[in-house]
C-alpha cells in the first residue's frame, strides 16, 4: 500500500516541511529584518529650544514673548505648553526652554524646516538650536563601551539595467488591466509580446516608471514602493499614507509624494502634504504642508481652486540641483541635497503666473502678467547667479504658454493677445534661440493669426516644429523649421497639411517621423507622416483610440484604447512606417507605458555620423539581428526539449510508485478491477399506456 494509508495510522509529522523549505514561493517580506522597536517616553510632541539669552528676572516676560512667537511658527502650542526655567541662585534664565506642540507631526516638520533646521538667528550673539525632548533620553542610553556592529554579508544586488542588455535590443512596456500588472518585451521583429514579469494586486492605483527606466513605482495605502532588476525585487519603500501622486527627479535621486486632506469642519480648508525622499536610502529629506490655496497659484491652479500637478518642477540637466514652485509674486527655488531655499530667499517676480525649466540646464523661463502700467513679460534667468539673460515685454496679453525644446535649444512662447476691440484674440509665437549668442528672438504668426492653435510640438532632435490650427472640425497641420539648409536662423514654413482628422500630434523620439492622430471623437484615425520627405507613409485606424505612445527608440509606436472607452480596450503596436504588427486585447485597460531608456552617451557629432551612414550600419545589424532571432528560436526549442527530458526523468522516477498504486487498486477492487471503464447515462423513454376517445359537448 502507498505510504500514509490507511488514515488511522497516518502521522501528521509526515506532512511538516523541513526547516527552511518554502516550496519555492518567496515572500515579499523575506528580506525585511525585524527592527528593534524603540518605545517613546511620551514626550514626542515636545521640543527643546537651546542657546537662548540668559535674561534677568525683570526681562523674563519679554523673552517669553519672543519664545512664544518662535513657537507659534512651528505649530499649535498646547495651553501652558511653554516652560522656561529660572535659576534660583542667579535669578537668570538658564538659556533653554521647553515647548509642547499639539501634534508630533508639527515637531517633525519644524525640525525639517530650513528656518529652524540650520539654526535660528535670534540676534548677532545668539543662534538658537532645536531638538526633541526624547533625544536626551535616547543619547543617555548610549553605552560607554563600544560594541562592534554585526557584519552583514554582502549580497550582490540585481542589475537594474539588465533589460538594456537584451540580445535582441527589445524595449519593455507595462500594462495594467483589472487587478493585474504585466511587464512585456516588445518583440516587433516577430510581431509579438513576450511576458517578462507579471503580478496580481501589485498596486492599488497606478504604476510609474522612473525617468531613466531604472525603477517601477507602485502605489499603496501605506505609501509607495520602487522595484527593479530582472525579477523586479523591491528596492525601497516610502511611508506616505494615502499617497495620490509622485514625481521623480530627472536623475532619479529624489522622489516627491503628494496627498491631500479634506477639511474636518466648515471653517477648515483643504490641506496638502508633499514629502521629498532620497530614493536610495528612503530617508525623508523635506516636507511641505499647508492649505491648498497657498500652492494653487497661477498655472498651478486648476478649475474651482484645484491644484495642478506637478506643484514642484525639477531643473533640467543630469545633476538634480534645483527644484522650484510658484508662489504669489515669487518663485521659491530650493537647492539639493540640503533642500534649503537657494540664497535663503525666493526669487521675486511681480505678477508671475507660470515658469518652466530648460530640460538641459538650470535655466528658468518665467511669465509675468500685466499689472497696471507694467506690461506682460517673459524673462530667462540663469541659476544660481539669478542673472537675467533675456527678456521680452508684451501688451494686451490674454494668455501665454511656454514650450521648451527637449534639447533646450529653443523656447517657444505662444502668445494670445487681445485685438483693439477686446472681442477676439490673435496668436503669435515668440521663439528664443537659447544656444545662440545673445539669445536672438524670432517672431512669427500663422497666415490667419485669428485661427485657434490646438497643439504645438517640437521635433525632439532637430530644428523643426509642428502646429495644429483651425476652427473647423478638421484642422490643418503646419510644419516649420528654425534653420535653412545652411543653418542660418529664421522661421520658415515647410508644409501645410489641410483638412485633416487630427487633434493630436506625436513626434518620434528620434525625430523625422510623426503620427497625426484623431483620438476619441475622431474615432482613432491615424496618419504616419515622414517629415524629411514630406510624404504620408501610411494611414490606418484604431477605433476609439485614446492615446498614442512611441517607444524610446522611435522604431515602434503604440495606440491605446483605455478604460475611458467601455469597449474594445487594448493596444495596437505599429512599426514607425504604419504597419500593424500585433494587437493585445485587455478588458479594463487602465494603463500602458513604455519603459524609458537612459540618455545616449554618444556626442551629437557621433549621432549625426551614424544617421548619415545609417544604411551601412543597418545592413550589418540586420544580419546580426537575423542570427540572434534564429539563435533565440533555437534556445526556445532547446528549452522545450529540456523540459520534455525533465518530464521523462520524473515519470521514470515515479514508475515504481505507480506500480505500487496499481497493485493496491487491484487488491481493493478485486474482480471488478478487470472491468472496463464505463459511464452512466440517463435516458428518457416515453410509453403510451392507454388511449380513450370521448365526445366533447360544448353546451
Amino acid at each position: 500500500m502507498p505510504p500514509g494509508f490507511p488514515f488511522e495510522n497516518f502521522e501528521l509529522e509526515e506532512l511538516i516541511l523541513p526547516s527552511g523549505d518554502d516550496m519555492g514561493i518567496r515572500s515579499d517580506d523575506d528580506d525585511i529584518k525585524e527592527e528593534d522597536i524603540q518605545t517613546q517616553s511620551g514626550f514626542g510632541s515636545c521640543l527643546v529650544i537651546q542657546n537662548l539669552p540668559k535674561a534677568p528676572e525683570e526681562k523674563y516676560e519679554k523673552l517669553m514673548t519672543v519664545v512664544r512667537t518662535i513657537a507659534s511658527n512651528m505649530g499649535d502650542v498646547r495651553e501652558n505648553g511653554i516652560y522656561m526655567p529660572l535659576d534660583d541662585a542667579t535669578k537668570l534664565t538658564k538659556g533653554f526652554a521647553f515647548v509642547e506642540l499639539t501634534r508630533k507631526e508639527d515637531v517633525d516638520a519644524a525640525l525639517l524646516n530650513e528656518r529652524f533646521a540650520n539654526g535660528y538667528q535670534l540676534d548677532k550673539n545668539h543662534k538658537l538650536s532645536f531638538c526633541r525632548f526624547d533625544d536626551f533620553d535616547k543619547y543617555a542610553k548610549v553605552p560607554y563601551e563600544y560594541v562592534p556592529l554585526e557584519q552583514v554579508p554582502y549580497k550582490q544586488p540585481e542589475n537594474l539595467h539588465s533589460w538594456l542588455a537584451d540580445k535582441l535590443g527589445r524595449d519593455q512596456y507595462v500594462l495594467r488591466f483589472g487587478d493585474n500588472t504585466v511587464v512585456c518585451f516588445n518583440d516587433g521583429k516577430r510581431s509579438r509580446a513576450e511576458v517578462a514579469f507579471q503580478r496580481e494586486y501589485w498596486t492599488e492605483s497606478f504604476v510609474q516608471w522612473s525617468p531613466q527606466g531604472t525603477m517601477l513605482s507602485t502605489m499603496h495605502r501605506q505609501g509607495m514602493a520602487v522595484w527593479g532588476g530582472p525579477s523586479f525585487a523591491r528596492l525601497n519603500r516610502f511611508a506616505h499614507p494615502n499617497v495620490r501622486l509622485i514625481d521623480f527627479s530627472p536623475n532619479e535621486k529624489y522622489i516627491l509624494s503628494y496627498t491631500s486632506h479634506e477639511p474636518v469642519t466648515a471653517r477648515d480648508s483643504y490641506t496638502i502634504l508633499i514629502n521629498i525622499w532620497d530614493v536610495r536610502s528612503g530617508k525623508l529629506l523635506r516636507k511641505f504642508e499647508g492649505p491648498v490655496d497657498e500652492y494653487a497659484v497661477g498655472s498651478s491652479a486648476g478649475p474651482n481652486g484645484a491644484l495642478k500637478w506637478p506643484v514642484f518642477k525639477w531643473a533640467g540637466g543630469r545633476d538634480d540641483l534645483y527644484y522650484a514652485r510658484l508662489g504669489r509674486g515669487r518663485i521659491s527655488i530650493f537647492e539639493c541635497p540640503h533642500m534649503g531655499l537657494l540664497g535663503k530667499e525666493s526669487l521675486k517676480l511681480d505678477g508671475v503666473q507660470d515658469f518652466e525649466w530648460s530640460p538641459s540646464e538650470p535655466l528658468l523661463a518665467a511669465y509675468s502678467a500685466e499689472q497696471g502700467n507694467q506690461p506682460a513679460r517673459i524673462v530667462l534667468i540663469k541659476l544660481p547667479e539669478r542673472t537675467e539673460i533675456r527678456q521680452k515685454n508684451m501688451l494686451n496679453v490674454s494668455d501665454v504658454k511656454l514650450y521648451w525644446h527637449p534639447q533646450g535649444t529653443y523656447l517657444a512662447v505662444k502668445v494670445e493677445a487681445w485685438t483693439k476691440t477686446k472681442k477676439s484674440t490673435t496668436t503669435s509665437f515668440q521663439i528664443f534661440c537659447v544656444k545662440d549668442k545673445d539669445v536672438p528672438l524670432e517672431v512669427f504668426e500663422l497666415k490667419n493669426n485669428k485661427e485657434r492653435v490646438l497643439n504645438f510640438a517640437w521635433e525632439p532632435k532637430g530644428h523643426r516644429f509642428a502646429v495644429v490650427h483651425g476652427d473647423g472640425p478638421r484642422p490643418s497641420i503646419s510644419f516649420f523649421t528654425m534653420r535653412d539648409e545652411k543653418s542660418r536662423l529664421g522661421v520658415r514654413e515647410l508644409k501645410l497639411l489641410d483638412n485633416r482628422a487630427c487633434n493630436a500630434i506625436s513626434w518620434s523620439p528620434q525625430g523625422r517621423n510623426i503620427v497625426l492622430a484623431g483620438l476619441k471623437n475622431f474615432n482613432g484615425q491615424l496618419e504616419f507622416f515622414n517629415v524629411d520627405e514630406m510624404e504620408t507613409m501610411a494611414t490606418a485606424e484604431h477605433f476609439m483610440a485614446t492615446d498614442v505612445e512611441w517607444d524610446p527608440t522611435g522604431r515602434y509606436v503604440a495606440t491605446i484604447v483605455s478604460h475611458v472607452q467601455q469597449m474594445e480596450n487594448g493596444v495596437n503596436v505599429w512599426s514607425f512606417a504604419g504597419r500593424l504588427l500585433y494587437s493585445t486585447q485587455r478588458d479594463k485597460l487602465y494603463q500602458f507605458s513604455w519603459r524609458p531608456r537612459m540618455p545616449s552617451l554618444l556626442p551629437p557629432e557621433k549621432e549625426a555620423e551614424i544617421a548619415k551612414n545609417l544604411k551601412q550600419y543597418s545592413k550589418r545589424y540586420d544580419e546580426e539581428d537575423e542570427q540572434l532571432i534564429m539563435q533565440a528560436d533555437a534556445d526556445v526549442l532547446h528549452e522545450r526539449q529540456r523540459a520534455l527530458d525533465d518530464w521523462k526523468v520524473y515519470v521514470e522516477s515515479r514508475r515504481d510508485y505507480a506500480a505500487l498504486q496499481l497493485d493496491f487498486k487491484r487488491e481493493l477492487y478485486r474482480h471488478r478491477f478487470a472491468e472496463k471503464e464505463f459511464r452512466i447515462e440517463k435516458v428518457l423513454v416515453e410509453q403510451v399506456v392507454d388511449v380513450k376517445e370521448e365526445p366533447y359537448n360544448t353546451k
